[in-house]
């Protein structure tokens, strides 16, 4: 059930900072409530999770790590932001340390 709760804290994360791009700078108010709601939920969902006794420092780096990632690959597709072989690699390195933290056995 953490696991999950984890996954909705990561989507609700995504959403938030997605539409924070959107909201240029709190002026459209519609995209503004969707990042307001969006990082209340995300914590609320992170601390549900780490309330089922998920290790801090994984429920963290998957957060964070996935989010990132996401985040990133969505600026890329759809925000018209610019992809290039060190931004890439940069998230591939993200990603290999949320693996090795969950590999690690702190779970």
């Amino acid at each position: 059930m953490a696991w999950i709760l984890l996954g909705f804290a990561i989507v609700s994360e995504v959403l938030a900072t997605t539409a924070l791009k959107l909201s240029d700078g709190f002026a459209h108010k519609g995209w503004a409530v969707v990042v307001v709601i969006g990082y209340v939920a995300s914590f609320v969902l992170l601390s549900q999770a780490l309330k089922l006794q998920m290790p801090v420092g994984v429920a963290y780096a998957v957060w964070a790590g996935i989010g990132t990632a996401a985040v990133a690959a969505i600026g890329t597709l759809f925000l018209d932001e610019s992809m290039n072989l060190a931004k890439a690699g940069g998230i591939l390195l993200i990603i290999g340390g949320v693996v090795l933290i969950n590999l690690s056995g702190s779970h």
